[in-house]
C-alpha cells in the first residue's frame, strides 16, 4: 500500500474524543486530524511524539488530515485501523499466507452471523469453486509491551468477542475461518492476547483455535510512503 502522497510529519499535542488528535506541523499551525482508531492506543499517543498525517483532497471531508502513522522508541506504527483490511488483502494476494491462497474470489464486508439478532460483517471472504469459503476477521494490533511482544486487544472488545463466537459458528458448519493479526509495527517479535486487558477475549480466542479457527499474524514497517505487511509473526497463547 503506497500513499497517494507523502505524509505530513508533526508533533502530537493530545488525543480526545477518540476520534480527534490536534497535531503541530512543522510551520507551527495546528491542525485537528482524525484518529480513525477506536482503541485506547496503548503507548501510541503520548503527547509530544513524532507523528504523520495524510491530507485529502475531497472538499466534502468535514476533517482533511488524516492520523496515519506515531513513532514508538524509534519505530513508526501505523495506527489508521482501516487501512489492515487493505493490508492483509494485499499480503494474501502477493502469496504471503500460503494457508489462505487458492481463493480467486474475494469479497469486502460480507453479512454473517447473526445467531443474537444481530448481523456482523466479515472483513474478507475468500472463495472457490469446489472448496468451503474461508471467513477472514483483521484485526490492527499496535500495542507491545517490552521484549517484543505485540498485544491484542488494547482495550476490552465485546466486537472482538462476538466475532470469534461467529468464526467458531463458521467452522462448525464445515467452513474455514481465520483471524489475522495486521501487526503496523516492526519492533515486535510475536502476537499475544492481552489477558490483563480483556481476559474474555483471551479465553474465546484459546477456545477459538482449539475449535479449528485459524490464525496468523504479519508485521509491516511503516514509512511515510507506505505500508507493506512482509515479515510472518507467531501467535502464542501461553
Amino acid at each position: 500500500m503506497e500513499f497517494s502522497s507523502p505524509l505530513t510529519e508533526g508533533r502530537l499535542l493530545r488525543r480526545y474524543k477518540r476520534f480527534l488528535a490536534d497535531v503541530e506541523l512543522g510551520d507551527g499551525s495546528v491542525v485537528t486530524a482524525h484518529c480513525a482508531n477506536t482503541g485506547s492506543m496503548l503507548g501510541c499517543a503520548e503527547p509530544g511524539s513524532r507523528v504523520w498525517l495524510s491530507l485529502s483532497q475531497n472538499p466534502k471531508r468535514k476533517l482533511a488530515w488524516t492520523w496515519e502513522l506515531v513513532e514508538v522508541a524509534g519505530f513508526p506504527v501505523g495506527i489508521h485501523t482501516g487501512r489492515s483490511n487493505a493490508l492483509a488483502r494485499e499480503a494474501i494476494e502477493a502469496g504471503l499466507v500460503p494457508e489462505l491462497a487458492g481463493y480467486p474470489r474475494i469479497r469486502a464486508e460480507v453479512p454473517y452471523g447473526g445467531a443474537d439478532g444481530k448481523r456482523s460483517r466479515i472483513d474478507l471472504l475468500l472463495e472457490a469453486d469446489h472448496r468451503p469459503p474461508c471467513w477472514v476477521e483483521v484485526k490492527n494490533v499496535t500495542a507491545a509491551v517490552a521484549d517484543g511482544i505485540a498485544l491484542f486487544p488494547d482495550a476490552v472488545t465485546l466486537r472482538g468477542q462476538k466475532h470469534l463466537v461467529e468464526m467458531m459458528d463458521r467452522v462448525a458448519a464445515g467452513e474455514r475461518a481465520a483471524l489475522f493479526f495486521c501487526v503496523q509495527r516492526d519492533d515486535v517479535r510475536e502476537v499475544r492476547p492481552a489477558d490483563g486487558i480483556d481476559p474474555e477475549y483471551g479465553r474465546l480466542l484459546r477456545g477459538a483455535l482449539a475449535a479449528g479457527v485459524e490464525c496468523c499474524a504479519l508485521a509491516a514497517a511503516p514509512t511515510p510512503q507506505g505500508i507493506r505487511l512482509c515479515r510472518r509473526l507467531p501467535v502464542v497463547c501461553p
